[in-house]
């Protein structure tokens, strides 16, 4: 760092109101200056920077009630739920075809850690106790593996497509991941179709917003940016390039805690192909009017396709039902984060995204961060909370995208939505939970294709042994142990 870019630099966060930054810059050994240095660099503009978190603040509590959600428009949503056997069997071609011409990526968000669960390791890593003892991550690779086995037997192809696997990982959780995966042999997956990067961060705030918190003297305090932050980190990482030097054309995104995902799901695929979507969502339907989801709606004033959260619609509307079907909330569509993009729209829009908070705003978190005490410069852990965090949600470029380019694939819970998010204990999400629902699942196909159990006890069907209920016809007549794994 020379020392022309060091005070530039300087001078930018001093403009920005941030002099207080450097109370201890000049006792800081040349060391600690450069890298204090290098990172406030990663901020680009910090007067625009201070002036977007005011703004941020400021419309943190805007009420959406008085805007008008509804339905999206049926065209732009099917169900699997009800879903006619020949369309299914469609849509499940259109996607394998994709993949077994290696049109197909796969991006994984896996930042996160398994702090709630009372773990330090990525959560990927977390064991929910199946008799089997594999971890999310092992799950979710053997998907893969077993989705590109099922490609070459259906297509009668000479040998196995490659699915191409981006793993997002955060600054903590990097190394251990990447470490776990070359500990387990990449799960068998070739090393080569795996390829893991960061996930941004955004600087801490003091609570009203106009002072970056110091993690030391020599360091700022940074948070990860939240899920929008993907859209950052494949540009800078160079993913969307990777994507095209591949021909990869059509990407699923989901995140690491669903144990139930279906990873590569060809259905899925299938849908968006042929309706021609740029973007498309899959949701479970919402288990009654107080569950808190968010939504996936249609914000009617601008006739396009948003995620609300469930404190923004009323009481009256979040209870309104189907006028023909009164088992059936009329705003249903709940939220799982799990995404089909087209490698076109992510060329096309990733710039636009990334570079105005008018598609990404930023969304306040009231926190207790550990930092230097602005009136004693000591280090201190507060109480209360002291300050925010800056987040970007995925979800808030939905209404960029036309309507008629974006699609909703309602799907069973039970078939494909339990995530791990509190620790045993808690009511829902749990291990215990993710647990139960996936060992439910295998023994419901065993038993649907014939298979005894002992004792009405489960069985735990390796991701390895049927993707989706499918090639089990082998149980037929035979007795299986409770706990048994196939």
């Amino acid at each position: 760092m020379t020392t022309t870019s060091a005070s530039s630099i300087i001078e930018a966060f001093s403009k920005a109101g941030q002099s207080a930054l450097f109370q201890f810059f000049d006792s800081l050994s040349k060391d600690q200056q450069n890298e204090f240095i290098e990172q406030l660099a990663k901020i680009e503009d910090p007067i625009k920077l201070v002036n977007t978190v005011q703004e941020a603040l400021k419309f943190s509590s805007n009420n959406a009630s008085s805007r008008n959600f509804t339905q999206l428009p049926s065209e732009q949503t099917a169900s699997t739920l009800d879903l006619d056997p020949e369309l299914s069997e469609k849509w499940t071609r259109l996607g394998l075809e994709a993949i077994s011409k290696g049109q197909v990526g796969v991006i994984l968000m896996a930042g996160g850690q398994g702090t709630r669960l009372g773990s330090s390791d990525p959560k990927g890593c977390f064991d929910i106790e199946l008799p089997s003892s594999k971890s999310l991550f092992q799950v979710q690779a053997e998907k893969i593996l077993k989705i590109q086995q099922l490609t070459a037997q259906k297509l009668n192809l000479a040998q196995q497509p490659k699915i191409y696997w981006y793993i997002m990982t955060s600054g903590p959780t990097r190394s251990p991941t990447e470490s776990f995966f070359q500990k387990n042999h990449y799960f068998g997956l070739q090393p080569d179709q795996i390829a893991f990067f960061d996930q941004g961060t955004l600087p801490c705030f003091n609570l009203d917003g106009s002072q970056i918190l110091l993690e030391s003297q020599n360091k700022y305090c940074e948070s990860p940016d939240g899920n929008g932050g993907l859209y950052k980190a494949i540009q800078t990482n160079g993913i969307i390039d990777d994507f095209v030097a591949k021909g990869i054309e059509h990407i699923h995104m989901y995140c690491v805690d669903n144990v139930l995902v279906k990873v590569a799901d060809p259905v899925f695929l299938g849908f968006a192909i042929d309706k021609k979507f740029d973007l498309a969502t899959k949701a479970v339907r919402k288990r009654d009017a107080s569950e808190s989801v968010g939504l996936i709606v249609l914000d009617d004033d601008i006739k396009k396709p948003c995620v609300i959260e469930y404190s923004e619609i009323t009481q009256e509307l979040a209870n309104k039902t189907e006028q023909n079907d009164s088992s059936k909330l009329f705003l249903r569509a709940a939220n799982i984060v799990n995404h089909y993009y087209s490698v076109d729209l992510l060329r096309r829009e990733v710039p636009n995204w990334t570079s105005s908070q008018k598609f990404l705003p930023f969304h306040i978190a009231k926190k207790k961060i550990a930092s230097i005490n602005p009136k004693t410069g000591e280090f201190y852990k507060p109480t209360e909370p002291n300050g925010i965090k800056l987040e970007q949600f995925i979800f808030d470029v939905f209404p960029s995208v036309d309507l008629n380019k974006f699609g909703l694939l309602e799907v069973e819970r039970s078939d494909e939505f339990s995530p791990l998010k509190n620790a045993v204990g808690a009511k829902n999400d749990t291990p215990t939970t993710c647990r139960s629902h996936f060992l439910a699942l295998g023994t419901r196909w065993v038993k649907e294709n014939g298979g005894i159990i002992e004792d009405d006890g489960y069985v735990e069907v390796s991701s390895l042994t049927s993707y989706g209920g499918e090639g089990l016809e082998f149980v037929k007549g035979k007795h299986f142990k409770n706990g048994e794994q196939i």
